[in-house]
């Protein structure tokens, strides 16, 4: 009964908490509640009505097909009787069938009768899936049960042509989609409705963060009614009428809660050159200086030519020429504790291209003055 009343009391205090923080996410931006999530599943189909641009003699398709047209009462063997009385595998060539994989994400809550998209894949040898059609085939989960049920026309954005040996392939024409092609037959059981408490786990791990959400949850609801596990998780003591249930934490999901900071990290791309500096990134005293020295070597090729009373002899004489360029950047010096936009008008300043800049942060990190961790991708 102590907890029914502090849940009813607690819509009111919610508003209030919610207009004071200005610079806060809602809990639903950072955190997801454990057990809710979208399950993988899996299928093996044929898909009939292609023009021409099927399997062909591939084994498996056509084992596939046979084992499906008996189902109908069409019997094909798997062997020929050949007229010297020998045996051959009967092999059929299907250029309109494809074998495909089918996979789809079955949501959380999902409940028989619903319909879910699907992607379909050929595993085969064809060529394009566009104008065909997926045979009824059955969805697995990882348990191997049956959840859903796919089947429809394929909306295919590839196409493919050829012509005069020449081929042209535009998107991928070997993967299709079907909206809402899967129709679901068994629903995944979630620990929402029966655990005694709720669980959310923090999107990114943070110590602080998760105690700020504990302590928000305790402020609007009572104390004791959340607890902070680790540096993810926060358990709920939650009501347990499941109407009551879906409504307490709905007003959780709308709380706000200030994150923290995160780590002071400098992302470097090495192949595009792009930097990505964090706002708590500091550099300890450092004396960086840039700039290059550009060497050039001129070679003119000449003719000597001497007296013909000499009785000389005509060569060829090389005259090199060197030339040291070197660019008059000065050195800049990184006083204790600068912050990221210090860094960055600092570097700015010099003309540092980007390539530079991540010379210049590596030489930092090594040198023991980056405080931050420096991840190179």
């Amino acid at each position: 009964m102590k907890f029914c009343r502090i849940f009813v009391i607690s819509a009111a205090i919610l508003v209030a908490q919610i207009t004071t923080l200005a610079h806060a996410d809602r809990v639903k931006d950072l955190a997801e509640v454990a057990g809710v999530r979208d399950n993988q599943l899996i299928g093996y189909g044929l898909v009939v009505g292609l023009n021409g641009t099927g399997d062909g003699e591939m084994s498996f398709t056509s084992q596939s097909m046979t084992s499906m047209l008996a189902r109908f009462g069409v019997n094909l063997s798997d062997t020929l009787s050949n007229y010297d009385g020998s045996t051959s595998r009967n092999t059929l060539k299907l250029t309109n069938v494809a074998a495909v994989m089918i996979t789809a994400n079955l949501p959380a809550f999902t409940k028989p009768g619903q319909r879910i998209d699907v992607t379909v894949s050929t595993v085969g040898a064809s060529t394009s899936l566009r104008g065909g059609s997926l045979i009824m085939s059955r969805l697995l989960g990882v348990d191997g049960k049956v959840y859903a049920l796919a089947q429809g026309a394929l909306a295919v954005n590839g196409v493919s042509a050829a012509g005069a040996g020449t081929t042209a392939v535009v998107n991928v024409p070997t993967v299709g989609r079907i909206p809402s092609g899967a129709t679901v037959e068994k629903m995944v059981e979630t620990p929402f409705s029966t655990s005694e408490y709720i669980v959310l786990n923090l999107k990114n791990s943070d110590f602080t963060t998760n105690r700020r959400l504990a302590n928000s949850i305790n402020d609007t609801f009572g104390p004791g009614t959340a607890t902070a596990l680790d540096a993810v998780s926060t358990r709920i003591l939650a009501p347990a009428e499941i109407n009551q249930r879906v409504t307490f934490l709905s007003m959780i999901e709308n709380l706000e809660v200030e994150p923290a900071s995160p780590p002071a990290r400098v992302v470097v791309n090495s192949r595009t050159g792009t930097v990505v500096i964090s706002r708590n990134v500091k550099v300890d005293a450092a004396a960086v200086t840039h700039g290059g020295i550009t060497v050039t070597v001129k070679t003119n090729n000449d003719v000597s030519q001497p007296n013909a009373l000499a009785n000389g002899e005509t060569v060829e004489v090389a005259n090199a020429e060197v030339n040291i360029d070197e660019e008059a950047n000065n050195m800049f010096l990184f006083t204790p504790g600068i912050e990221l936009q210090d860094i960055v008008d600092a570097v700015n300043a010099v003309g540092a291209t980007p390539s530079a800049l991540v010379s210049i942060l590596q030489a930092l990190k090594q040198s023991g003055s980056l405080r931050a961790d420096l991840i190179v991708i």
